[in-house]
Parts: structure tokens; C-alpha cells; sequence
């Protein structure tokens, strides 16, 4: 005789409907504030201020995505290989290092680390 599903298959097929509607309304919220911004502030120019720190923006979200992927596994906190990389790389990019010559030393580094550890 075939058994009908587990709980935990239920379970699972329940809650995959409810993580994509939230996706879905998350993204329908996202482009619903663009618009209203569109609207609001229509064709007037926005004051320096804001403008100096909407260019700031794409900075710290890259840099806040560096320092998350570098020193998280899943939801815990870790220090390894991937530091001592982002670590070379920062320093040579502040030395003014071409791009592919940091991206390049940052992914070696990390390998030599993992490699002696």
C-alpha cells in the first residue's frame, strides 16, 4: 500500500506558495515606490544634497555585500581564507593596483591561505 505524503513534504509544499506570493508582492511594492517617486517628484530637479548622496548609494551596497559574503556562512560569523583575500585586495587596490591585478591577488591569496590551513 502507497503512504500519502509526510508531514514535512506537506509542509514544504505549503510554504513554497507563501515565499513567492511574498516575492511577488515585495517586487510589486518595489516598482509601486518607483512610480510614486516618479510622480511626486515628477521633472523637478532634486536638491545637491540628495543627489550627492544618491551617488554614494551604489558604493555602499556593493561594499556592504563584500563584507557580508567575506565574513558570513549562512548566519553565523566567520573569519577564513576569504578574509586575508579581501584583506590583499583592499590594499592593493588602495595602492592603486589595476582591477585585474586586485581581483587577481585577492583569489590567489585566498587559495595560498586555504591551501597552508
Amino acid at each position: 500500500m502507497l503512504a500519502g505524503p509526510s508531514s514535512v513534504e506537506r509542509s514544504e509544499r505549503i510554504g513554497a506558495p507563501v515565499t513567492w506570493t511574498l516575492v511577488l508582492l515585495l517586487g510589486v511594492g518595489a516598482y509601486a515606490c518607483k512610480f510614486i517617486g516618479l510622480v511626486v517628484i515628477g521633472s523637478r530637479p532634486l536638491p545637491a544634497v540628495v543627489e550627492r548622496c544618491l551617488a554614494l548609494v551604489p558604493a555602499a551596497l556593493i561594499s556592504a555585500r563584500i563584507v557580508q559574503a567575506t565574513f558570513s556562512t549562512g548566519q553565523e560569523l566567520v573569519l577564513d581564507a576569504r578574509a586575508v583575500g579581501v584583506g590583499a585586495a583592499a590594499l592593493a587596490a588602495w595602492r592603486r593596483a589595476p582591477l585585474v591585478v586586485v581581483i587577481i591577488l585577492g583569489a590567489a591569496v585566498t587559495a595560498v591561505v586555504r591551501r597552508v590551513s
